[in-house]
């Protein structure tokens, strides 16, 4: 399984079995029992650790709404394009459909998917719940459960970064792309706690996002798309 694949796996759940294997996960560190917990669990289920959220995050309804990747990248385009047409006074760009996408080859859509993986991982960590111990058990079992050992390690080194805004804002490299990861960011955070919050605000500036666009782009996440 390649990043992109994964993360096609992760948005078509709606992410939803990782907050319920979050909320488990959660139980059993309250128990003091994770070791157990990961002896049995699933490789969704240890990444729900990281992807979830123990305060409630909303991880369903607008990651279930985008779908898949193709699907992030035609909302980021149709986002960005939108709001250029706005600031010229022009009406609204038509986004071409899913079907008319051309497929990246495989080389670009590896590193296409590795980036917005990136910018998901980072705003998982960004509410600093991940410790170390957590981190062990979601690197054991993807270990158990990845047969990619680049993106087994690949993910592993992610895990263990300091947090970063502008190490993410790095990978885009068109005004689109920055929307796209700006999007991938949205899907996991939730807005509405002050360090999740303050690392949105400045991964935008990193990505010199304009706060118009900004907006715009939390409010078409915000209603899932």
């Amino acid at each position: 399984m390649n990043a992109q694949s994964l993360i096609d796996q992760l948005l078509k759940t709606g992410l939803s079995s990782l907050g319920q294997a979050r909320g488990a996960v959660q139980g059993a560190r309250d128990n003091g029992d994770l070791g157990k917990y990961a002896k049995g669990a699933a490789a969704g289920g240890v990444l729900g650790m990281l992807m979830g959220s123990s305060g409630g995050r909303r991880l369903g309804g607008s990651a279930l709404k985008v779908g898949s990747v193709a699907a992030l990248g035609m909302l980021a385009w149709k986002t960005y394009n939108d709001w250029k047409a706005q600031q010229a006074g022009l009406p609204a760009a038509a986004a071409p459909s899913l079907a008319s996408l051309p497929a990246l080859p495989p080389p670009q859509a590896d590193a296409h998917g590795r980036a917005l993986l990136k910018a998901m991982i980072a705003a998982a960590k960004s509410d600093g719940h991940v410790d170390e111990r957590e981190r062990e058990l979601v690197e054991t079992e993807l270990a158990r459960s990845t047969t990619d050992a680049s993106l087994r390690l690949w993910m592993e080194t992610e895990l263990r970064k300091p947090l970063d805004p502008a190490d993410v804002a790095a990978e885009a490299s068109t005004p689109e792309s920055a929307a796209e990861i700006y999007l991938a960011s949205l899907l996991v955070v939730d807005q509405t706690t002050p360090m999740e919050r303050a690392y949105l605000d400045a991964l935008a500036r990193e990505l010199r996002l304009a706060p118009e666009l900004k907006a715009q782009l939390e409010a078409r996440i915000a209603v899932g798309g």
